[in-house]
């Protein structure tokens, strides 16, 4: 044997770069979210105010104000529940994000035939719809980042 070896000079195949991942985990992501477009569906309802909008949708002989209270649940609970199903069932099948994607942006979208309908003034219409298209937007928006970031 001779006294001319090389001492260890580190592994022969380079370590693998470690991969990044986001901060935010399945949970923190939905909630950001739904936080997210509460605020942005409160702040298109202030505007809708300022412009003289009713917020009154009219249901048969009934009329329904849009109160603050309801913004938020018609925001936050179907995106929560919805996307919130979708990422759960991601950790089982990845997928599921893509196919709730295109689910869930499409019924948003599908449900502004609601306000579109509702027999309410251009402005409430207006401003309704807007809201269902921001929850449709704030679906797949989350589903798509969740999807790069794992």
């Amino acid at each position: 044997m001779s006294s001319s070896a090389v001492p260890n000079s580190g592994p022969a195949v380079p370590a693998a770069p470690s991969v990044r991942r986001s901060g935010l985990t399945w949970w923190k992501v939905l909630v950001t979210s739904a936080v997210g477009v509460a605020v942005v569906n409160l702040t298109v309802l202030a505007l809708a105010k300022l412009a003289g909008a009713s917020l009154i949708v009219v249901d048969g002989s009934e009329e329904h104000p849009v109160t603050v209270g309801g913004v938020i649940g018609a925001s936050v609970v179907p995106l929560v529940v919805g996307t919130g199903a979708a990422l759960l069932m991601a950790l089982w099948k990845p997928v599921f994000l893509q196919i709730a994607q295109y689910v869930g942006g499409g019924l948003a979208l599908l449900s502004v035939a609601g306000p579109l309908s509702s027999g309410a003034d251009g402005g409430t219409v207006a401003a309704l719809s807007l809201m269902h298209i921001t929850l449709g937007v704030a679906v797949v928006t989350t589903l798509k980042l969740h999807r790069r970031h794992h």
